[in-house]
């Protein structure tokens, strides 16, 4: 088949598919031009921030900060060993198969529904929104993992191979000398992501910065949420820019 024709198919592919997805979301276009006033209305609402709250924001991101560290951490830990079983470089596709249907498994649960089981476990409160997160971390860290031990040189593999080493030997001094600085940018960037996740969390009771947060958005105490993101804004740039600028230099080396 001739390249142009591809291309033509391809092209006239993508525009069904996108038209098909318009179509399916029913978008009233009237209404979106008649929202913008409603739109400005509550912003408006949202100024000027009440800073009197500024000592129960900082307390609660304090505990979002804590959740999040552990919760990355719990979730760093049980994903190492999952990802190992997961790569397709190192395992048979049997035990492939069972330890990326885990990750499958616990990816295809919403971080709001693990943060609504473990409320309904241990009550609310940071413990759950700790668990939550700590579940949630499996699913994506667990993938991310297994992506950087699959690009590992495969020569190297079959060096140890050939000279003997057993299985964990290849996995000790074969894979991690290579991905361990991929692995702690991973885990950096997911730290940084569940500060953001267990806001989210709050919305169940599950602790941190979101509950107080939910509260006051429904109790149309607009002002004092405003400082709550305001403050949770600051803090996750910071931690997004050192995160960066550690990434970066994992990467390096």
């Amino acid at each position: 088949m001739p390249t142009a024709i591809v291309k033509i198919f391809i092209f006239l592919t993508i525009i069904i598919v996108y038209s098909w997805a318009w179509n399916g979301l029913q978008v009233d276009l009237q209404a979106l031009k008649d929202s913008g006033a409603n739109i400005v209305d509550f912003i408006s609402r949202l100024f000027p921030p009440d800073l009197s709250i500024l000592d129960v924001a900082w307390a609660r991101l304090l505990e979002t900060i804590q959740m999040s560290l552990w919760g990355t951490t719990i979730g760093a830990i049980i994903s190492l060993p999952i990802a190992i079983l997961s790569a397709n470089n190192l395992v048979p596709w049997w035990v492939r198969g069972c330890a990326n249907f885990i990750q499958n498994a616990v990816r295809s649960i919403p971080s709001i529904i693990l943060g609504l089981i473990f409320v309904a476990a241990t009550g609310l409160g940071a413990p759950a929104g700790t668990l939550a997160l700590g579940i949630y971390t499996i699913g994506y860290l667990g993938k991310f993992y297994q992506t950087a031990i699959e690009s590992v040189d495969r020569y190297a593999l079959e060096a140890l191979q050939v000279s003997g080493a057993s299985w964990f030997q290849i996995a000790q001094y074969g894979v991690m000398p290579q991905v361990l600085p991929l692995l702690w940018g991973y885990t950096l960037y997911m730290f940084e992501y569940n500060i953001r996740a267990a806001s989210v969390l709050g919305v169940v009771g599950a602790g941190g910065i979101g509950f107080e947060l939910v509260n006051y958005i429904r109790g149309f105490e607009y002002n004092k949420a405003t400082t709550m993101m305001l403050v949770l804004l600051i803090v996750v740039t910071c931690i997004d820019v050192a995160s960066s600028q550690l990434r970066a230099h994992l990467e390096k080396k």
